[in-house]
C-alpha cells in the first residue's frame, strides 16, 4: 500500500502524483482508470480523443472530501495509467480519412464510385477493430490482477472492448447508459465501430449483456426507436421528455429512479456520455443535445443503484473534449471522481 502518512490531502495537487494529484502507483491502487484517447468515428465536433489528458490536468482542482465516502473512497487508491501515444497518433491519422469520406458523403458522392473512398471506409473499420482489441486485452490484465477498472474515453465507440472483457470476468451484467442518445445504430455512415452504434455492437457481440437500460435519451432516429421497441424488453429506455413531464406533473425523482432501478440486474455497468448532462455542463461535447440531466440527479440515482443491494462493476466517462476553456474537462473530472468513490463503495 501507498505511505500517506506525508500526503497532506488539503494540500494543492502536485503534478508529480497521479489522478487527483494521488500518490498511488499502479500496484497500490485498488481501482485502475484506462484512458482510450480515441475519436475516429465522431460526426460533429471533435476533441473527445484529447479528453483523458484534460481531464487528469483538471482533476488536480478536485478537493478530495466525497459527500457519499468520505474520504474513505480516495484512500483505497485511484490510478490513471499514461495515456498511448501510438494510440492518439493513429486516432488522428484515421481520423483525418473519416473526415474526407464524411465530406464525401455530405457531397453527395457515392462510395460505390471512388475506390479511394472505399478504402478509406475500410482502414477505419480495421483500425477500429484494432483499438477494440487493444482495450480489451488492456482490460482483461487489469482484471486478472483484481483490480477494479474504469474506462475514460475517448468517444463512446472506446468501450466495446471493456465490455467484452468485463463478461468474461464478471459474468452476466446490465448498462445503465447516460446519453442524449441511443446508440443503437448498425453501421453508422459506413462504420461498423461507429460512436453511434456502440449499444448496439454490444447488444450483439457481448452475450453477458441481458439489460440495457437508457436514460436521458432526446435525439434518436426511427430505426433505433423500433429496435428498442421490438427488443422484447432486453432493451429499456427512459426518454428525456417523458421523465420532465413526469416530474412536471408532481412525480418526484426519486420514483422515477426507483423505476429505473427495478429494470437493473444485479450487476452493473455504468456507462456515462457527457452528453446525457444539461449541455450547459459539456458545451464542447461531440454533440451536445438541449434538455438533458444535472450532475446531482445523476449521482443520486447511482446511489440509489447502490443502496438497492446492486453493484456497480466497472464504468465508463467518454465524450469530454478538450474545450479551449477547459470547462468540460473540470466537470468531467469532478464526474470522474464521483465515479470512482462510487464503484469502490459499491464494491466494499
Amino acid at each position: 500500500m501507498a505511505d500517506l502518512s506525508k500526503f497532506d490531502p488539503n494540500s494543492p495537487g502536485l503534478l508529480s502524483n497521479n489522478i487527483f494529484g494521488l500518490p498511488f502507483g499502479e500496484d497500490d491502487a485498488r481501482l485502475v482508470l484506462l484512458p482510450v484517447p480515441w475519436e475516429v468515428t465522431v460526426s460533429y465536433n471533435n476533441g473527445t480523443a484529447r479528453g483523458p489528458e484534460h481531464i487528469f490536468k483538471a482533476s488536480l482542482q478536485v478537493d478530495l472530501y466525497d459527500t457519499d465516502t468520505g474520504t474513505d473512497g480516495w484512500k483505497q487508491g485511484f490510478f490513471m495509467r499514461e495515456c498511448d501515444r501510438q494510440l492518439l497518433l493513429r486516432s488522428d491519422y484515421l481520423r483525418k480519412e473519416a473526415e474526407l469520406y464524411l465530406k464525401f458523403l455530405a457531397e453527395g458522392g457515392d462510395v460505390n464510385d471512388n475506390d479511394f473512398m472505399r478504402r478509406s471506409v475500410d482502414d477505419v473499420n480495421k483500425g477500429t477493430e484494432k483499438m477494440n482489441a487493444w482495450v480489451y486485452e488492456q482490460t482483461k490484465g487489469l482484471l486478472a490482477k483484481g483490480k477494479l477498472v474504469g474506462l475514460v474515453g475517448g468517444d463512446h465507440s472506446t468501450p466495446l472492448g471493456f465490455f467484452r472483457a468485463i463478461g468474461e470476468h464478471k459474468g452476466d451484467f446490465g448498462i445503465l447508459q447516460i446519453d442524449a442518445h441511443a446508440d443503437l445504430r448498425d453501421s453508422y455512415e459506413g462504420f461498423k465501430y461507429s460512436h453511434a452504434s456502440i449499444m448496439y455492437n454490444a447488444l450483439q457481440e457481448v452475450p453477458q449483456l441481458k439489460k440495457l437500460v437508457q436514460v436521458g435519451l432526446r435525439d434518436y432516429c426511427e430505426g433505433e426507436l423500433e429496435l428498442i421497441r421490438n427488443s422484447g424488453g432486453r432493451i429499456t429506455a427512459y426518454f428525456d421528455h417523458d421523465m420532465k413531464e413526469r416530474m412536471y406533473e408532481g412525480e418526484a425523482w426519486k420514483s422515477i429512479c426507483d423505476d429505473i432501478i427495478q429494470q437493473l440486474p444485479q450487476q452493473v455497468h455504468i456507462s456515462f456520455d457527457i452528453d446525457g448532462l444539461d449541455p450547459k455542463l459539456c458545451p464542447h461535447t461531440g454533440t451536445p443535445v438541449p434538455g438533458g440531466l444535472e450532475a446531482q440527479q445523476v449521482y443520486y440515482l447511482f446511489r440509489r443503484v447502490i443502496e438497492s443491494g446492486r453493484t456497480i462493476i466497472s464504468f465508463d466517462l467518454v465524450e469530454v473534449s478538450a474545450g479551449l476553456d477547459e470547462w468540460d474537462a473540470n466537470v468531467g473530472a469532478r464526474i470522474l471522481f464521483k465515479l470512482c468513490n462510487l464503484m469502490v463503495k459499491s464494491n466494499v
